[in-house]
């Protein structure tokens, strides 16, 4: 339940009760110079005249703005405040602590500068013209708590218009770190990747997006599971997104409700909410990975879900192997944007998820595996191999 405050500009006891009210006052971003203006002279070189002879430069040269200006180095957070957190369709305005939020971590954990952008629209034609007109000024976009299906068909088309990366973190975020810590638990199991059959609940941004990286990075097979149940071939209501996803997983043609589906799976992923029943996860196989995802309450609570696991993944920090989207965006989009990369392959989500894991491939336990976002390894592991498998793939320009 959101808090109620009667008058927020003035009321400090709130402030006194609740720390994170505190701490927002005011935001939590500002801009600073990285030059100084102490004098004429470096006034007439920050701004008028001197800056004439960089803005000559760039148009005679469009490439020069890459290394004279903040281009190459920042990234445009979009939201039209449709899907927040947990919280829903909470509009533009309320989205912003969130979307700051982000700019500091990409900042903090990645040192990538990024400016948050609210968009008062819901419109996709809309929120797609109004991204391609600032583009101009980002190295990236960062797209950011946009409702499914739009989620979808908003990143393809500004990707399809841009050359720049265009990363939908609801999406590809959570797949990247999810793949991630599914490699490590099937390491640790010495069960091959691709012996292993997982089902997801959830057939919204992120749970598509699980489902595409896990076949491509070969699980044996992966069934997606919505409120109706197995997303099949068969069912006559799907929409275009879920009838393509139906294309490429549930290669057992399995049909019926998720706990059908459960019966003796090997993994389980969840980012739908909701609760499955206790039986339903006792009948998976013995040694499975759970990975329930939903927060703040997840669908499997981790003490019934190391009753039959051997690894139990959620979104919470306050549980082991927290699944948390910071572990990837950061590092995939400083790796991007030192190569100045066009676009984010599924190549180079792979590598971030491979080299995520690498970090703790020494350490593994059931209860580590995946790397805590303070781990300062992470991001220049992830970095690097983001950026050498953009140049393998073709889509870096330096």
């Amino acid at each position: 339940m959101a808090a109620e405050i009667v008058n927020p500009q003035s009321d400090l006891d709130e402030e006194a009760i609740d720390p994170a009210f505190a701490l927002h006052r005011g935001g939590k971003m500002a801009v600073q110079a990285t030059v100084p203006v102490r004098d004429a002279d470096d006034l007439s070189l920050a701004y008028t005249p001197g800056v004439a002879k960089v803005c000559t430069a760039i148009a005679e040269q469009p490439e020069l703005v890459h290394d004279y200006t903040w281009k190459s180095q920042v990234v445009a957070v979009v939201t039209d405040g449709s899907a927040v957190l947990g919280l829903g369709d909470i509009g533009p305005e309320a989205s912003l602590p969130v979307m700051e939020g982000k700019a500091i971590l990409f900042k903090q954990f990645g040192g990538v500068d990024a400016v948050p952008i609210a968009l008062a629209t819901q419109d996709t034609d809309e929120i797609i013209d109004t991204v391609v007109r600032m583009a101009p000024s980002f190295g990236g976009v960062n797209l950011e708590d946009i409702s499914a299906p739009r989620c979808f068909e908003i990143e393809q088309r500004l990707q399809e218009r841009l050359d720049i990366p265009v990363f939908h973190d609801d999406q590809h975020g959570t797949a990247v770190v999810t793949l991630a810590a599914l490699r490590n638990a099937s390491l640790l199991s010495g069960r091959p990747l691709g012996e292993l059959r997982a089902v997801i609940s959830g057939a919204g941004a992120a749970g598509v997006a699980i489902a595409k990286i896990l076949v491509e990075a070969g699980i044996g097979d992966v069934a997606v599971c919505d409120r109706k149940g197995i997303v099949s071939a068969d069912r006559e209501d799907l929409t275009d997104v879920k009838r393509r996803l139906a294309g490429f997983t549930n290669k057992g043609g399995r049909t019926g409700s998720l706990e059908s589906a459960m019966d003796g799976a090997d993994v389980f992923i969840g980012v739908s909410g909701g609760t499955v029943p206790e039986e339903a996860v006792a009948r998976m196989a013995p040694g499975s990975f759970i990975f329930a995802m939903a927060n703040p309450t997840p669908e499997i609570h981790p003490d019934v879900a190391r009753k039959y696991a051997s690894v139990v993944a959620t979104g919470r920090s306050d549980y082991p192997n927290q699944i948390n989207n910071v572990l990837a965006f950061p590092g995939i989009f400083a790796g991007a944007l030192q190569v100045r990369a066009s676009r984010i392959t599924e190549g180079m989500k792979i590598a971030a998820a491979e080299a995520l894991a690498a970090v703790v491939a020494d350490e593994l336990s059931a209860d580590r595996v995946i790397p805590s976002p303070f781990d300062e390894r992470v991001a220049p592991a992830v970095t690097a191999a983001v950026a050498a498998a953009a140049r393998a793939e073709g889509v870096a320009r330096r």
